[in-house]
């Protein structure tokens, strides 16, 4: 048997090792917030343009890129650009308390406000240089991406693509709740009042607004007035409208919200299943030339899910009723063993809504002015940046369904924003720009991201997406195959592509990743410190 004088040695000792511990941990976390400045000072000192940013820039900044090449007087409003931004630097904020973080997401939101139209919503880019020069970029980059139609055409309206408005839109939703400061409560105003206008009494939203018909493409009527599921316009449309009512208390934003959800049940087809977008007489119908009128699968499972929520967010069991009926429809759609390479595919992209075929698309010829896209029954030569098939999990969703549908009305709207006081929790869904993936906060990974900041205060990264610069429209009038599979076209094809080679570029998704996961290894740190051992 041990003796007291031993265990109490033993005790002391794990002490000593746990404070060691603590100590060594909380000098890494105050390494890691000062490399989080040295990373935003590098940022905003030399490559920020006006407070925002653009995806990917080469390391002498000659270049940038968002989706397509940007001229140096843009930022990028969509996907990991300066709305991504703008959130990571206050969750840096709220993880450090450090006011310089949040003076920095104040950089961002003033880039975002005086990119805003007067109309209240925002296009996919700004470019502070003016309308002219957005203009010349739409005539020049824009109008030779290859497979990006919807940069061949300046509108001169905003988009609900890709969550653009939906998005900086919430950004400056957290930026007002975080201090209430009234600086941006007129631009957010703005935004909502943009929102609501643009909503179609069914209940759904177009992609686009002003609303707009001047750019047929193939022979298409213009698609950017449909009512538009496509990238979850009109369910970010409703979450975003559903966080203002957590936050603000705003009650008449309670009937969009609800016509938005209902707008699930007017669009869902007979047979259970729903396209991208409907024209104004609810027929699944068409947009990009390589997007035919069809029925998709993925849709059709994405918003089964979404119809469970909206269930658990207002109780009402109506939003219940057709799942099983759309998962019927899964059943039967999925591809044939001779077609889903070894199980690796459960379904294709695209449905016949007449005879529930799998339909799948190609292109011919070498650039935008001379190429095409068309669609039959052969999956052979797919496109490269459209993957015409897909892999649902169908088993998942049926168990998904029944736990749902098991929950009484009490049990499923427990938690519910729509069931609460508005205007009484501000924390957004328990800050919904913190949801995806769980960051590796451990020290090891903390302290490789720590050593990988150059004494620029940079993360360089390969591999990023790249376009071939522009020179002009295309000549080539070649009706070949030889691009059928590729991203990118000829030389005169502006659309991105992974460049391969070890060019070393500065990325700011690799500094949003970084950044978020510095701040929670901080913030996990300062728990842990303040914990009583």
């Amino acid at each position: 048997m041990y003796s007291p004088k031993y265990l109490l040695n033993l005790c002391f000792y794990a002490l000593f090792l746990s404070s060691i511990t603590t100590a060594q941990t909380i000098t890494t976390a105050e390494s890691a917030e000062k490399a989080m400045r040295r990373a935003t000072d590098f940022m905003f000192g030399k490559v920020s343009t006006g407070g925002g940013f653009v995806w990917h820039y080469t390391t002498d900044l000659s270049r940038r890129w968002g989706e397509m090449e940007a001229y140096k007087s843009m930022i990028w409003v969509q996907g990991g650009g300066t709305v991504a931004v703008g959130n990571t630097l206050l969750i840096a904020y709220r993880c450090t308390q450090n006011e310089y973080f949040y003076q920095s997401a104040q950089k961002v939101a003033a880039a975002l406000i005086k990119g805003q139209s007067k109309n209240g919503g925002w296009n996919y880019m700004i470019d502070f240089a003016g309308e002219n020069s957005l203009k010349r970029w739409y005539n020049t980059i824009g109008k030779n991406g290859w497979r990006l139609e919807e940069f061949q055409h300046y509108y001169g309206n905003d988009t609900y693509d890709d969550d653009v408005t939906s998005g900086a839109a919430r950004f400056l939703l957290q930026m007002y709740v975080q201090k209430k400061d009234p600086a941006y409560k007129t631009a957010l105003d703005r935004a909502v009042d943009f929102i609501l206008k643009s909503q179609y009494p069914a209940g759904g939203w177009p992609q686009r607004y002003p609303l707009k018909y001047d750019f047929s493409k193939s022979g298409r009527p213009d698609y950017s007035s449909y009512y538009t599921f496509n990238d979850d316009v009109i369910g970010e449309n409703i979450k975003f409208l559903i966080q203002c009512y957590q936050a603000l208390g705003d009650k008449r934003l309670l009937s969009p919200i609800r016509r938005g959800m209902d707008f699930y049940l007017l669009a869902q087809q007979a047979n259970g299943a729903w396209g991208q977008q409907y024209n104004m007489k609810m027929e699944p119908a068409g947009a990009r030339s390589y997007e035919p009128p069809a029925l998709l699968p993925s849709t059709t499972a994405g918003n089964c899910r979404l119809l469970m929520r909206f269930y658990q967010y207002t109780g009402d069991r109506k939003y219940l009723t057709h799942i099983p009926k759309a998962i019927e429809w899964l059943e039967k759609v999925k591809l044939p063993d001779s077609m889903n390479a070894g199980g690796r595919y459960s379904h294709p992209l695209y449905i016949e809504p007449e005879t529930n075929k799998p339909v799948f698309v190609h292109r011919k010829g070498s650039n935008v002015k001379f190429g095409f896209y068309y669609s039959d029954y052969n999956d052979a030569n797919l496109l490269a940046h459209m993957v015409g098939k897909r892999f649902i999990d169908i088993r998942k969703l049926r168990e998904e369904y029944a736990a749902v549908s098991a929950l009484s009305v009490i049990e499923a709207t427990k938690n519910s924003p729509l069931k609460q006081e508005g205007g009484k929790n501000t924390q957004l869904f328990t800050i919904l720009d913190e949801e995806g993936p769980e960051l590796q906060a451990n020290e090891t990974t903390v302290n490789d991201i720590i050593a990988q900041l150059d004494m620029q205060g940079r993360w360089l990264t390969k591999h990023v997406s790249i376009s071939n610069p522009y020179v002009g429209d295309g000549t080539n009038s070649e009706v070949t195959e030889k691009y059928a599979s590729t991203l990118v076209g000829d030389e005169t094809d502006t659309s991105p592509y992974r460049d391969l080679s070890d060019t070393e570029y500065i990325s700011t998704p690799l500094y949003i990743r970084n950044m978020r996961t510095l701040a929670q290894f901080v913030k996990l740190a300062a728990n842990n410190a303040s914990t009583p051992k």
